[in-house]
């Protein structure tokens, strides 16, 4: 892994209306990405890590902050400059059975983007190239011509990841993309993916709520809480040693199939998520957190250098 900053963050907001009151829903983060790592996205849901992965694409604007892609604010591009910004990012869905059109058949599906971008001389070299980037991923290009109903959801994930794949991007977000699989299905597309990623030399941002499979891809991971980064840190170091008391919450609720595991070692959240149309003043986690004082309900911490990474905590975990 590169420590080349691919994408670069800085107080990136978003809030929406909603019957006539804000909705706070990603609250000024700051984040980088390098390049050639899988950058783990977590948190409940509700959190904005969905909106956040959406606002590094600018598939919605953001209200506040600046986000740089390959050297270019990509918050300031016109319409065109955008569009081209667009081919070095794309997108991997969560559900394979809502993101591929039912009227248009694998080939059609996987040329979409090469023919918008009319990256291709004629039909036969398009025709090839899509047949190539269905055996990149495992499907059989005999199945050309077959429509998204013939496939299974593994298969279809499948056709999803070559689709994005078309324009040889330098960046995919993948949201939740092996939430809607069976468990076995999931391995095989997680290990395609790094594959995928070694032999094109990708980037990741891999957006999950499901911590396994977050620990098996990812470099680093962002643990996010209602719009705030929590921490940012190696995968191996915050597994070990999480620094913040909610990442410690995250994993003591992940279920572990270790018989040694008693559940009074575990501790586990109590009380209601906070409304992201009125967040807690200093550190949103305070009302939920047991290790809170008087500074945590007053000031708002910041990202601070921390083992493996940085952590926003006043009375961080492990220091």
């Amino acid at each position: 892994m590169e420590t080349e900053v691919l994408m670069q963050a800085r107080g990136v907001r978003k809030e929406f209306k909603a019957t006539g009151k804000i909705v706070h829903a990603v609250s000024g983060v700051d984040m980088d990405i390098y390049k050639g790592e899988t950058l783990a996205l977590v948190g409940e849901s509700g959190c904005g890590k969905s909106t956040l992965g959406k606002l590094l694409l600018r598939l919605i604007p953001a209200t506040a902050g600046s986000i740089v892609f390959d050297g270019e604010d990509i918050t300031k591009m016109n319409k065109n400059q955008l569009r081209q910004a667009r081919q070095k990012m794309q997108l991997i869905f969560q559900d394979p059975y809502a993101s591929l059109d039912p009227r248009m058949n694998v080939g059609e599906i996987i040329s979409e983007p090469l023919r918008a971008y009319k990256i291709y001389r004629s039909e036969k070299e398009l025709e090839q190239r899509v047949r190539e980037l269905m055996d990149k991923v495992g499907i059989r290009p005999e199945f050309y011509h077959r429509y998204p109903h013939q496939f299974s959801g593994g298969q279809r994930q499948r056709v999803g990841i070559a689709r994005a794949l078309a324009l040889n991007p330098k960046l995919i977000v993948c949201d939740e993309p092996v939430s809607a699989l069976d468990v076995s299905i999931q391995a095989q597309i997680l290990n395609l993916l790094h594959d995928l990623q070694q032999e094109l030399g990708l980037t990741y941002l891999f957006i999950s709520h499901d911590l396994s499979v977050v620990r098996y891809i990812s470099n680093r991971v962002c643990v996010m809480f209602l719009g705030k980064v929590c921490e940012i840190r190696d995968t191996d170091s915050l597994y070990a040693n999480p620094c913040h008391p909610y990442t410690k919450f995250l994993l003591d609720s992940t279920p572990q199939p270790d018989p040694n595991r008693r559940k009074e070692d575990r501790a586990l959240l109590t009380g209601e998520i906070p409304s992201p149309i009125n967040p807690p003043s200093g550190c949103r986690f305070h009302p939920r957190c047991p290790f809170a004082q008087e500074i945590c309900k007053t000031q708002e911490p910041e990202l601070k250098p921390c083992i493996g990474g940085m952590c926003a905590c006043h009375f961080p975990l492990n220091q």
